[in-house]
Formats: C-alpha cells, sequence, structure tokens
C-alpha cells in the first residue's frame, strides 16, 4: 500500500533534476500515482521528443503503483471540479487528489495552487518546492 500519491508534476521534477526532484525519489518507493498522471507524464516525455520505448522504460523503471479509473474514481474525479475550479486545476491534478483521498494519502506537487485548495478537496497537499 502506498504512503503518498504523485502528480505528474512532482514525477516530472524528479525526471528532469529540477528542484524537489529529490524529495519525490526519496520516497518514490512508497508511491501510487493514478493512470491519468502516467498519461501525462508520457505525454510531457513525448513532447521533449522521448523515443516511446525510451518512455515506457522510463516508466516501467520507477515502479510505481498505478491506479486505473474507474466509474467511482472518475466520479470523485468529477466531484472535485467544483472545489478546485478556482485554482484552475486540471483533470491530471484531479486525478492526483481523487486518488489521494480514496487511500488517505498526501498528495505531492511542485504545483502552489493546490495549497488553496487542500482543505476544501480534503487531502493533504505536500508541496516539494
Amino acid at each position: 500500500m502506498a504512503d503518498i500519491v504523485l502528480d505528474s508534476s512532482a514525477v516530472l521534477a524528479m525526471l528532469w533534476g529540477e528542484p524537489g526532484g529529490e524529495k519525490v525519489a526519496a520516497v518514490a518507493d512508497a508511491a501510487a500515482i493514478s493512470a491519468n498522471n502516467i498519461a501525462e507524464v508520457a505525454t510531457k516525455l513525448a513532447d521533449k521528443g522521448v523515443p516511446q520505448d525510451t518512455v515506457v522504460a522510463t516508466l516501467a523503471d520507477l515502479e510505481l503503483e498505478i491506479h486505473d479509473v474507474d466509474m467511482a474514481m472518475a466520479i470523485s474525479i468529477g466531484a472535485l471540479r467544483a472545489s478546485t475550479r478556482a485554482a484552475g486545476l486540471s483533470l491530471g491534478d484531479r486525478s492526483c487528489l481523487a486518488l489521494a483521498k480514496a487511500l488517505s494519502v498526501p498528495a505531492v506537487t511542485t504545483d502552489r495552487a493546490w495549497a488553496d485548495i487542500a482543505e476544501a478537496s480534503g487531502v493533504e497537499v505536500r508541496l516539494i518546492r
């Protein structure tokens, strides 16, 4: 069982050696992530020109606990729209928050806007920078 849920921004910070990435690397072995957030990471890597086979290998090497989005999770993601709209959170952002809420663990991100909606979303948010 995971101790935290990672947002795609946190995973990308780790992969690209950005500030805070070392904090993610230190906890990645106990982390979960939504399949929607894996899709976001794969998209960003593809945007940078990373070959598909390298994207697959990179994501597999992370050994994250990946959670699919089923009907219940999709409803939870949609329900978070009301409390996150003002902060401009995306579907991927809400996917991370919904998974963290379902697992009763903190969500880890680089997105400072999440601090403004943490209480309303019912999720502990940890900023890595």
